[in-house]
Formats: structure tokens, C-alpha cells, sequence
């Protein structure tokens, strides 16, 4: 199976970013997951917004099955975790079997992994010895999908990998993070906006999202590039029952679309609360 790579795609709108995080250790509880919020925050650095995630325990039917919806979606997705060595790591096999690819050692993948081994050694002041059975173990951490390209991992040399438009890194932040950013500079640079965006919105009262949906919809029929939202709240400590409406997209768009936004509630029956300001 032959999949494209990043750089062959044509630059026009900005693709879609999904997340998948991988292992029993976040279903149980019994670790909070901590890359949501941060791949959030380094997609939004770069002007981009992730636009769904995923969580599935260390289950490979159910791994392959996600996996297998990454991969026909055509989205940039990320999966984080399940790609060690041990008997719970199953995220390589999946990937493997969701795109019908036969599993093989990646030639860079051992140079790297070999490298490690040699410093751990030296680190230890013991001997490197190539052929211990642990060592030969280890290189099953590059076995990757046939044909994947590896991503580097500043931390501790061994690399995780892509296939197509989906990127495969530890459970570990301390190496799955920078191996993010890697990619997204690497690969996704010709998206990023060098404006940034921002929002600006008012707090409703006395109002409910169905009713002022027909103004949403105005607005963004009106100010193409412009995004319109709304936050409904029920039992805010400040603002008890209300919706936050407002409109987020470059500058120069939200500068026009704010004040017809504001213009456009008056022909409603509502009380406007503080008006908010986020880049």
C-alpha cells in the first residue's frame, strides 16, 4: 500500500489535526493524561487548532480499528504511546495491520536504537555487546510498517514514525512532545499563520443559543474567514446562566465582524454583560 507524504500535498486550507493517546494507564486513572492540553497549545502556537482526539486502551482490535480510521481520514493525526517493546505495546503491530504492511526493521531506526545501547553502555561503564539477547530485543523498537519514515526523538536517540499523514511518539511527554513540534516544523510549516488570530466576544443574558443562531449563521454568510461561537453556561460563579457569544479569526476580519455581531443583538430582547478580548 502506497501512502503520500506530507510534503506531496498541495498547500491550500489548512488540514485537519486529530490525536489518538494510546494505553491503559490513562483508561484505568491511574495516569492523567497530560498531551491533550500541550498538543492543543503547539498547534495553537502555530496558528492551527486540533480538531478532535481519541483514547483507547492498550486493546488491538480496538487500536487497529482506530488506527484504521486515522489512516482512510486523510487528517494529520497524532497517536501518542503503545510503541515500545513490551508485551503491552501493540501500536507498531496495528499500525502494521490496519494498513495491510508487513512489519520490518527500519535501517535508520537500528542505527539509532544501536547508538542508544552504546551509550547506556558507556554511561554504565559496562561493555556494549551487541548480540546480548536484551540488545537484540531492543531493535524491536524500530520494527516499524514497511515503508515508514522515522521521526527523531531528541531525548534518548530512539524514533518513532510516520506513515503517510499519520505520526506515531511515545506515551512519555518528555519525548513525545518535542517529537510534535518536530513534525509540525517539518512537515506542516506551509499552514501555520504568521497572523494570529483572535477573539472577541460579550457575555449574553436572557437568551438561548437557538434563538440567536440565524445572527451566527449572518455572520459568517457575511465575513467569510470568520468563525462564530458560542459558550452557553448554566451555573457560572460569576455570570450564573449565560452564553458568551463571540467571533474569532484574523484581526482585520474580527475588527468588521464584532461590531455587526453587537449590532445585530440589539434586535434581540437581551442584556449584555463584559465584553472579552483573547489572542
Amino acid at each position: 500500500m502506497s501512502l503520500p507524504t506530507p510534503s506531496s500535498q498541495p498547500h491550500k486550507s489548512a488540514p485537519v489535526f486529530g490525536l489518538v493517546i494510546v494505553g491503559d494507564e490513562i483508561m484505568s486513572g491511574k495516569r492523567a493524561d497530560k498531551h491533550l492540553p500541550k498538543v492543543i497549545e503547539l498547534l495553537g502556537a502555530r496558528g492551527l487548532q486540533l480538531g478532535y482526539a481519541e483514547y483507547v486502551g492498550d486493546d488491538p482490535v480496538r487500536i487497529t480499528s482506530t488506527l484504521s480510521r486515522a489512516f482512510a481520514s486523510g487528517d494529520v493525526v497524532f497517536s501518542t504511546g503503545g510503541i515500545g517493546a513490551t508485551p503491552d505495546d501493540h501500536t507498531r503491530q496495528c499500525a502494521a495491520r490496519a494498513l495491510d504492511l508487513p512489519l520490518a526493521l527500519h535501517p535508520q531506526a537500528e542505527v539509532l536504537i544501536r547508538e542508544r545501547m552504546q551509550d547506556t553502555a558507556r554511561e554504565q561503564g559496562t561493555l556494549y555487546e551487541p548480540d546480548r539477547p536484551d540488545n537484540i530485543h531492543r531493535l524491536n523498537m524500530g520494527v516499524f510498517p514497511q515503508g515508514a519514515r522515522i521521526i527523531p526523538n531528541p531525548y534518548n536517540k530512539i524514533p518513532g514514525f510516520s506513515v503517510g499523514h499519520v505520526h506515531f511518539v511515545p506515551g512519555f511527554p518528555v519525548m513525545a512532545w518535542p517529537m510534535v513540534e518536530w513534525v509540525l516544523d517539518q512537515y506542516y510549516h506551509p499552514w501555520f499563520r504568521q497572523e494570529a488570530w483572535v477573539e472577541k466576544s460579550v457575555i449574553v443574558y436572557g437568551s438561548m443559543e437557538a434563538t440567536l443562531t440565524p445572527l451566527m449563521e449572518a455572520l459568517e454568510q457575511r465575513f467569510e474567514g470568520v468563525k462564530v461561537f458560542s459558550l452557553p453556561s448554566v451555573d457560572h460563579a460569576e455570570h450564573g446562566r449565560h452564553i458568551e457569544l463571540g467571533v474569532k479569526g484574523l484581526p482585520s476580519l474580527v475588527d468588521l465582524a464584532y461590531p455587526a455581531m453587537l449590532a445585530g443583538l440589539h434586535n434581540f430582547d437581551v442584556q449584555l454583560g463584559p465584553e472579552l478580548v483573547r489572542s
